[in-house]
């Protein structure tokens, strides 16, 4: 028998059991209404089957947004949590177009490590881990909102990404931002000078700071225009001179007349370089040594910031302490306020698959450890949601009280592991068996449309046989890779020509069997997979 024709005998439009991997799980994504057509209303799926139990501690109350830190084991769903977490997002964004959910995923750690690492320049890759700081994570999650803000502002098109990532501030986004008030338009120009995309940040500020309605601030133009009318004053007072006759050209005060005023610009234009020039570059340079994840150099930092007003400059991250990053963090939550967003949720997820990390116990904790911070997590309006390996919850459980106090995860949403039982994992299959019927592809009560998981066994095996098997499996993967395996060793052992369509007791227990010793074999870490 093939496989196509055991799931067109149960009216089944694809394999329930085939994906790994939520981000390319065409199952999961129909269930979340993305890649997909959504589930039809009739069909019954058995509620919130298809979350986890913790699901809603993580999630919390988008009005109020809240951080978690979640632990779990390869293949335990923390890809498909962060992928419901979006599409939770994407429904209260429709719900709510006047108080949107802004979705940062900080997960896309490659970049930031890369340029870190060469910055640091540290012999393995550990070392300049070692000196990453809260402050240079606080960087990356502005430079992932800014970027796409940027784009909304001046009209540009926003790279490819998700829904609930994409900004949006209105068809006329000319007229949104020049409503906003001065102050926050000035901080807006800033934010983009220090957080934009390299490559092009420099010359979208000057773009910005048109369509923001900045100018020059009233200092800065005057000490322009005396810059200019100084030398002009000096040239015609000599021009002057030259016409009078010998004792006014040759007296004294004419003299010291123009010595004094040549002598006063000079200094003017070295005190308006060493302000303006000097200054400006120097802050340009503390700017690439200060946010080494920008992956630009102090020339572009310098001409950026050059079009910033002198005032608004002063809130630049010129030291390590992450406090100014704070202080522009609380401002663009109040910029994005002004725009329709009420908070925002950054989640991290896949942190150990980075090509510079590669599943390393050590140098996943150089990267995740600062953000371990409770000021961080508590912060107002911005929730930070961490899906972290397993291995780092053992490396937790091994540090000081002393740490324990700073990082207060008593006060998140903390999930010790990420753990399912058999009967969570029966519901989850039945729920993917269901939305793979017919009913659920066309909208229509067809037969199928009631399917259950037990249904594709024989009579011997219980629902209690079937569910015990499933909570060896301990986790969605290995369950899955459990009842396609099962499945597909049905098929090999009977012909179509048999009618026999339901999985006997022999074929279920020897696949446990094998699947347990692969599933151990798999902690113990002698299996790949």
């Amino acid at each position: 028998m093939t496989l196509q024709e055991f799931l067109q005998h149960w009216n089944l439009v694809e394999n329930p059991f085939q994906g790994e991997e939520a981000r390319t799980d065409r199952v999961f994504g129909r269930m979340n209404g993305q890649g997909g057509k959504a589930l039809s209303v009739p069909v019954n799926l058995g509620g919130n089957a298809a979350y986890h139990a913790d699901f809603d501690r993580v999630m919390g109350d988008l009005r109020a947004p809240s951080s978690a830190v979640v632990f779990g084991e390869k293949g335990s769903g923390k890809t498909a949590m962060r992928l419901q977490i979006a599409a939770r997002i994407r429904e209260h964004n429709a719900e709510n177009p006047d108080a949107k959910i802004l979705l940062v995923a900080h997960d896309e750690l490659n970049t930031m490590l890369v340029r870190i690492h060469e910055r640091y320049n540290g012999k393995t890759p550990l070392d300049s881990f070692q000196r990453i700081r809260l402050a240079d994570h606080l960087d990356a999650i502005l430079a992932a909102i800014m970027g796409r803000l940027t784009d909304a502002m001046l009209g540009d098109p926003q790279p490819e990404a998700s829904i609930e990532q994409m900004i949006s501030i209105g068809p006329e986004p000319k007229k949104a931002v020049r409503r906003l008030d001065p102050v926050v338009r000035r901080d807006l120009l800033l934010l983009q000078a220090l957080y934009d995309r390299p490559g092009q940040a420099d010359e979208r500020t000057r773009r910005l700071r048109r369509r923001l309605g900045l100018r020059v601030s009233p200092g800065d133009v005057a000490a322009r225009v005396l810059l200019v009318l100084w030398p002009l004053a000096v040239i015609a007072f000599y021009i002057w001179s030259k016409d009078q006759p010998d004792a006014v050209r040759h007296a004294e005060w004419v003299k010291w007349t123009l010595m004094t005023g040549a002598g006063a610009y000079g200094l003017m234009l070295i005190a308006y370089l060493s302000r303006r020039v000097i200054a400006i570059r120097q802050l340009g340079r503390r700017m690439r040594k200060q946010i080494p994840s920008a992956g630009r150099g102090f020339a572009s930092f310098s001409r950026s910031l050059g079009l910033v007003d002198s005032r608004t400059r002063t809130l630049a991250p010129t030291i390590d302490a992450p406090e100014t990053r704070y202080t522009l963090l609380e401002r663009l939550r109040r910029a994005m306020m002004s725009l329709g967003y009420s908070g925002v949720v950054v989640v991290i997820d896949r942190v150990d698959e980075p090509p510079l990390i590669s599943g390393d116990m050590d140098r996943m904790k150089a990267v995740i450890w600062p953000l371990l911070n409770n000021r961080l997590l508590q912060l107002e309006g911005i929730g930070v949601k961490m899906l972290l390996p397993i291995e780092l919850r053992h490396a937790l459980y091994k540090e000081s009280n002393s740490f324990f106090q700073e990082a207060r995860l008593d006060k998140q949403g903390f999930v010790d592991r990420l753990s399912w039982s058999g009967a969570t994992l029966y519901d989850l299959c039945n729920s993917r068996l269901r939305a793979c019927t017919k009913a659920a592809s066309v909208g229509l009560q067809l037969p199928g449309a009631g399917l259950n998981l037990i249904d594709l066994f024989a009579e011997d095996v219980s629902l209690n046989d079937l569910t015990e098997a499933l909570e060896h499996m301990h986790q969605p993967r290995d369950a899955f890779k459990f009842l396609y395996r099962a499945v597909s060793e049905h098929c090999a052992a009977v012909t179509s020509l048999q009618n026999q369509w339901r999985i006997p007791r022999y074929i279920l227990e020897v696949v446990k069997k094998q699947e347990i010793e692969r599933v151990q074999a798999l902690y113990r870490g002698i299996r790949p997979a």
